[in-house]
């Protein structure tokens, strides 16, 4: 079903923002991950108490008990929820829309491939775009976590946690994916795919901040990802896990089925 030449082009157009978000990631977790001191955690506790309300909206808490309970607030609230999510709406928008409004398009469907195989081709290429971002910052993660401190890393939660971040970016790369198949034009293919995301976002961090705020938690799906209670092993947060993923697979199958049958108008 997949089109193994368009697939090899395409993950050469994913290269330069792969590189360019590792890098970035990088940088981050390499500098957090080395701040696990008790100096340097300090520092960072008081920040949270001179600015509360905006530490704790992106995820930050203090008096982290171990390694993993410190890269879980100061990483997976912000930094490793963002930048994949950029990846995701920057490449899901230029897989179909883009080629479908720019014309071309006409040349793929021309070509003796099934609309469906050029639909699955694209999907793969997301996918594993998502894919070897989040094992790059894993790996990244655990070679400096262990590098800096041998033997404090929770190995088997860590893994966990990381598993379920990968399910969360292939839910917002699908609905990314989606809104590429339903519009023909990029403005709304982004609006969508971008707008729904980081509207889902905004409201994850105001229900952080806690008070009446909180009930805003009810209506973004960021809060199927817990990690907290992935690495507490708490059920209700595996079960989250299990839920974007099947998310996920609904998403990308919905847009293979309209891709397929949508007036390209070419």
């Amino acid at each position: 079903m997949m089109n193994m030449a368009l697939y090899k082009r395409e993950m050469r157009g994913s290269a330069k923002l792969l590189m360019i978000f590792g890098a970035i990631i990088t940088m981050y977790v390499s500098i957090i991950i080395y701040m696990y001191d008790p100096q340097m955690m300090k520092m960072l506790d008081s920040f949270s108490e001179a600015m509360p309300e905006l530490m704790a909206s992106v995820g930050m808490k203090t008096n982290a008990g171990d390694l993993l309970g410190f890269m879980v607030s100061y990483l997976y609230g912000f930094i490793l929820l963002i930048f994949p999510m950029l990846f995701c709406i920057l490449r899901g928008n230029a897989l179909i829309a883009k080629y479908v409004e720019k014309g071309s398009m006409a040349l793929l469907v021309a070509a003796p491939v099934k609309r469906r195989a050029i639909a699955f081709t694209q999907m793969k290429v997301l996918v594993s775009g998502i894919f070897l971002l989040i094992f790059y910052s894993t790996m990244v993660e655990f070679l400096c976590a262990e590098s800096g401190f041998p033997g404090e890393l929770d190995k088997t939660a860590f893994f966990v946690l990381n598993g379920g971040l990968l399910c969360l970016h292939l839910f917002i790369g699908g609905i990314c994916f989606l809104s590429s198949c339903i519009f023909s034009d990029t403005k709304y293919s982004v609006a969508l795919g971008a707008g729904i995301p980081a509207f889902l976002y905004v409201l994850q961090m105001l229900a952080n901040v806690g008070g009446n705020a909180e009930k805003a938690k009810y209506f973004t799906f960021f809060t199927l990802f817990h990690p907290e209670g992935i690495i507490a092993g708490e059920n209700s947060a595996i079960l989250g896990i299990l839920i974007l993923f099947a998310g996920a697979v609904v998403l990308y199958t919905l847009g293979i089925i309209i891709f397929e049958r949508k007036d390209l108008h070419i």
